[in-house]
């Protein structure tokens, strides 16, 4: 059975470079650095949101799967405002992978690829919410 995210693993050529790139766009460093044996930055990880989910950034070499295009699946992590979050992920470079859909009363989805060509789904989420609130109680 699933029981949640656990860990994302997005991929980019230049780890360092995708690890400032996301600390700008989520506000907040990467705690876990790992180097490869030849001192190259291999591995990132952040914790981000309601429930500390890890977001990991992978040197590309060693994707299961190497692809240079964007796709598979898209995660999409819960926001409080859509728009906005969109315009901030636009002016750090992210292209538009998918614009704004409505899925349902509460349920708004979008994506984008950022600049180390990942897909980054973004939602707003009704059931989301009320997990997280049931969850702060």
């Amino acid at each position: 059975m699933l029981r949640g995210m656990s860990t994302v693993s997005y991929f980019a050529d230049d780890v360092a470079e995708a690890r400032d790139w996301y600390a700008e766009f989520l506000g907040a460093d990467a705690y876990f650095e790992r180097s490869t044996p030849d001192g190259v930055l291999g591995y990132v990880e952040f914790r981000i949101g309601d429930y500390q989910a890890e977001l990991g950034i992978v040197n590309r070499k060693f994707a299961v799967t190497p692809s240079d295009a964007p796709g598979g699946q898209v995660l999409y992590w819960a926001v409080d405002d859509l728009g906005a979050t969109l315009e901030r992920l636009r002016e750090l470079g992210a292209e538009p992978h998918d614009e704004p859909r409505v899925r349902g009363e509460g349920f708004v989805t979008a994506s984008v690829v950022d600049p180390f060509g990942n897909v980054l789904g973004v939602m707003t989420n009704v059931h989301y919410l009320a997990v997280a609130e049931q969850n702060r109680r």
